[in-house]
């Protein structure tokens, strides 16, 4: 059997660098570079967790809860760790960023436009915060 161990980060990175590579640009990307942006920024702070020790075996977060307000999505990845919320160094940081990204996602995905410069300015966002997080 093949492990998926970090699928949905995997195809984050494929479609970001098919996306930039693609001399037709990166808006015929937009709906997959949407998902997979979504998806990667919940993958990162998933394994995030989990390389801390922290995260519930069988724990997941939903990509919404990172569109809510801040205090609201803490209270829910609470339910999904082992110690405190409070406890987790820099998390308060990459919801931030995770906000930003999650909250253009559906804009990106079911709008109709969406510029070249802020599907890029979200790539380079999603690639700060893999960086951050250290994947």
């Amino acid at each position: 059997m093949v492990e998926k161990k970090n699928n949905s980060m995997d195809e984050a990175i494929d479609e970001i660098n098919s996306s930039l590579e693609d001399s037709r640009g990166l808006e015929i990307h937009k709906i997959r570079l949407g998902s997979v942006l979504s998806a990667g920024v919940v993958s990162l702070i998933e394994n995030y967790l989990k390389k801390l020790d922290v995260f519930k075996s069988g724990g997941k977060i939903d990509h919404r809860w990172l569109k809510k307000k801040k205090e609201n999505a803490k209270s829910l990845i609470g339910n999904q760790i082992t110690c405190p919320v409070e406890n987790v160094e820099r998390l308060d940081v990459f919801l931030d960023k995770a906000y930003k990204i999650e909250s253009e996602r559906n804009k990106i995905v079911y709008g109709s436009n969406v510029s070249e410069d802020n599907l890029k300015k979200l790539i380079d966002l999603f690639l700060e915060l893999k960086k951050e997080v250290g994947k």
